[in-house]
C-alpha cells in the first residue's frame, strides 16, 4: 500500500505506531541488559541486539512518515500500555531479563504478526522483517539452558516467571485491543469499516488463547520444561 493508493486504514497506523514504540523501548531495555551481562562477550551480543531494535524502530518510523502519519502521534496512544507492561515485569536478575526478552517479546511478536497478516502486503512484510529475531532467540535459549544445567533449581523459578510474563502480556494486549478498536478491527476482514465490534473483540480473545501454544515451545527451548 502506498500513500497514493487511497486512505490508509487507521488500524495499520495503530499497528505501526504500537510496534514502533515497543521497538524503541526494547532498545532501551536491551541496552540495560547488556550492562548486566556477566561477560564481555555476552555484553557485546546483547548490545548488538539493542542496536538491531533501534534499526527496526527507524524502519517503522520511516514507514509511518511515508504513509503521511506523525510517528510521535502514532506512538503516543500506546505509551501507557507498553510502559505499564515493563513496569509490572521488572526482572530481578540477568537471567530473568533474558527470559523476559524471549518469552514476553516473543508472545507480543506473535500478536503483531497475526494482526499484520490481515493488513496490506507491505505492512505484513515490514512487520515480519522487524520481528525477525532468530539470532537473539537462539542466544537467549542457549544461555538459559546452560544456567539451568549448572543449577537445575533455577528451572522452576524461571518457568513461573515466564508464566507471569505471558499473563501480563496477554492482559496488556487485550487492553490495547479494547482501547484501540480499529486495531482490533484488522482481525475481521468482513468488517469493511475497520471498526471492531463485539464479534471482533471475541475474535481477538480467541487469538490470544491460541498465542499461548507457542509458549510451551519457548519454555522447552530454554530447558525450563521437558
Amino acid at each position: 500500500m502506498s500513500p497514493d493508493s487511497g486512505v490508509i486504514p487507521s488500524g495499520v497506523i495503530d499497528l505501526l505506531g504500537l510496534l514502533a514504540y515497543a521497538e524503541l523501548v526494547s532498545f532501551f531495555h536491551l541496552a540495560d541488559d547488556a550492562e548486566l551481562a556477566p561477560s564481555l562477550a555476552d555484553k557485546g551480543e546483547i548490545a548488538g541486539f539493542a542496536a538491531t531494535e533501534q534499526g527496526h524502530y527507524r524502519l517503522l518510523r520511516d514507514r509511518l512518515v511515508e504513509l503521511g502519519a506523525d510517528p510521535e502521534e502514532a506512538m503516543r496512544p500506546f505509551v501507557a500500555s507498553v510502559d505499564g507492561w515493563h513496569a509490572q515485569t521488572r526482572p530481578q536478575s540477568w537471567l530473568e531479563s533474558l527470559v523476559k526478552a524471549y518469552v514476553g517479546d516473543g508472545i507480543a511478536g506473535d500478536f503483531y504478526r497475526q494482526v499484520a497478516a490481515l493488513a496490506d502486503p507491505e505492512t505484513a512484510e515490514l512487520v515480519e522483517g522487524v520481528l525477525s529475531e532468530s539470532g537473539r532467540a537462539e542466544f537467549i535459549a542457549r544461555k538459559v539452558r546452560e544456567a539451568v544445567t549448572d543449577d537445575p533449581k533455577l528451572a522452576g523459578r524461571l518457568a513461573l516467571w515466564a508464566r507471569r510474563l505471558v499473563g501480563e502480556a496477554l492482559s496488556q494486549a487485550q487492553q490495547v485491543a479494547t482501547q484501540r478498536p480499529r486495531l482490533a478491527g484488522l482481525l475481521a476482514a468482513e468488517n469493511a469499516g475497520g471498526v471492531a465490534d463485539a464479534a471482533d473483540l471475541a475474535a481477538v480473545s480467541r487469538m490470544f488463547a491460541q498465542l499461548t501454544d507457542s509458549h510451551t515451545s519457548r519454555l522447552q527451548a530454554m530447558g525450563l520444561i521437558n
